[in-house]
């Protein structure tokens, strides 16, 4: 994990992003634990709380929870609801925007498969 700390981003937001890529990569397996937030604010010189906050929001999104007395631990089936959410997120991004621009430029449903077709070839 890294911090960023001239990022505009948030820094418990930092910490929740990369908790899930690390998730998702398997260096956190399902039913594994992670570190806590005092390794994480020991590890990056940052204040507990803001590790705290990072750890809550996933805990909030269903990914993590906590086992009393003994940490933090990934759940399971985490890697999927991570990966429904980044499609989600995708779609809202990329695919709403892509589609309100084709509208614009009258680009037919077939023409714009067409061109996301030519584009996985490439």
């Amino acid at each position: 994990m890294e911090i960023h700390f001239e990022s505009e981003k948030p820094i418990y937001l930092q910490i929740a992003e990369q908790l899930e890529e690390a998730v998702l990569s398997g260096a956190f397996p399902e039913e594994t634990q992670i570190p806590s937030t005092t390794e994480i604010s020991i590890t990056f010189k940052i204040n507990p709380a803001t590790a705290l906050k990072g750890i809550n929001l996933l805990v909030d999104a269903d990914i993590i929870y906590k086992k009393r007395g003994l940490g933090m631990f990934v759940k399971a089936g985490a890697k999927n609801r991570i990966l429904e959410q980044h499609k989600q997120a995708f779609y809202q991004t990329y695919i709403v925007t892509l589609l309100s621009e084709a509208k614009a430029l009258k680009i037919s449903k077939a023409e714009l498969l067409e061109m996301i077709e030519r584009g996985y070839e490439s």
